[in-house]
């Protein structure tokens, strides 16, 4: 049996990383364009994955120009999204962790943004650990976020950069998988040819060896 190939073992432990890959906190972005839809992500990890825990988050909105923290709504899995402001209402889509109680990424949709949504934002995380023996320990997380909101969006180097970087991972993925199979078709047509010419060396042996026994045969008789 061949031994695998290093770029094959390259890949099955990035795939494998990936699909353990746990929780991981990405700031959101912040600058929406008017009329348009926009998540405002929010993600609050939990520290040891092994700990049953159970979550609830509040948001809180303060208006540019305005100098008060307002409760725009509340999610928990339970009782679902619960829209408190009429400048929200309608207008707020759930966009996070679902049918688990142990909420991780409490993101939300904005609908048709306006510019009454600028401003800034505070993701409240309400979690309470499950330990043994019934102890309990809560923990609360608050993450701000400050929104711009313009007629027309610029897309930052970062994006950007990423999405150049994804295309060309893709264009090298196939790359390497053209090339894959062309090597295993060379390595399977090899292996035929080779079992071919085998099984032609065997009849011709033994059609020889018939002949040289009926030869045998003639000249005793």
């Amino acid at each position: 049996m061949a031994a695998p190939r290093p770029l094959s073992l390259l890949l099955c432990f990035a795939l494998v990383t990936l699909c353990q890959g746990g929780c991981v906190e990405v700031d959101s972005e912040t600058e929406a364009e008017a009329g348009n839809h926009f998540k405002i992500r929010c993600i609050s990890c939990k520290k040891r994955s092994e700990t049953e825990a159970e979550a609830f988050t509040e948001w809180f909105f303060r208006e540019e120009g305005t100098e008060e923290f307002v409760k725009i709504l509340r999610y928990d899995a339970y009782e679902k999204l619960n829209v408190m402001d009429p400048r929200f209402e309608d207008r707020v889509v759930w966009n996070g962790t679902k049918k688990i109680a142990d909420l991780q990424d409490v993101s939300i949709f904005i609908t048709n943004v306006t510019y009454e949504h600028k401003g800034d934002y505070i993701c409240s995380v309400n979690r309470t650990l499950h330990f043994a023996n019934e102890f309990y320990h809560n923990i609360m997380v608050n993450k701000s976020i400050h929104l711009d909101v313009v007629a027309k969006a610029n897309r930052d180097m970062a994006s950007i950069v990423s999405e150049i970087m994804m295309y060309v991972l893709i264009v090298v993925l196939t790359i390497w998988l053209v090339a894959e199979m062309i090597y295993c078709y060379k390595k399977i047509a090899a292996a035929t040819e080779a079992a071919a010419q085998e099984n032609a060396s065997e009849y011709l042996a033994i059609t020889s060896e018939s002949k040289e026994n009926c030869t045998g045969v003639q000249v005793a008789e």
